[in-house]
């Protein structure tokens, strides 16, 4: 089990990707639907409630409402989807807290479809 140490008495602002992170890679093209993968409820679960969740996919604006859909049938919680994004590297730039020099930004990269149940907040 792999913990993700999160900062106390802080809110957090989660980007998480769809495909072949929390859901299956183009199961919403391949299989006509989408699958959860393993782990996903309940990592989903251990994010503090005042946390931020920003879900990012390059589904195009035409699948966004049977993604919100199946999202909502499997209770999996979220703030915003940002869609339409190209494929590839996602990037995420952020500062040091001077006072602490706390970095601000972590990133996990998962094998594909594998699932979150590896991972504990």
């Amino acid at each position: 089990m792999k913990k993700i140490k999160l900062t106390k008495n802080m809110g957090h602002t989660w980007f998480v990707d769809l495909d072949g992170t929390i859901l299956k890679h183009n199961g919403y093209i391949l299989d006509k639907k989408d699958t959860l993968l393993k782990g996903v409820k309940k990592f989903f679960s251990q994010i503090p409630k005042k946390d931020k969740i920003i879900l990012t996919t390059s589904r195009k604006k035409k699948y966004l409402q049977k993604t919100k859909n199946f999202l909502k049938k499997n209770k999996i919680r979220y703030n915003q989807i940002i869609h339409n994004l190209p494929y590839g590297e996602r990037i995420l730039i952020n500062d040091i807290k001077p006072k602490k020099k706390l970095k601000t930004s972590l990133s996990i990269n998962l094998k594909r479809d594998e699932g979150l149940y590896k991972y504990k907040i």
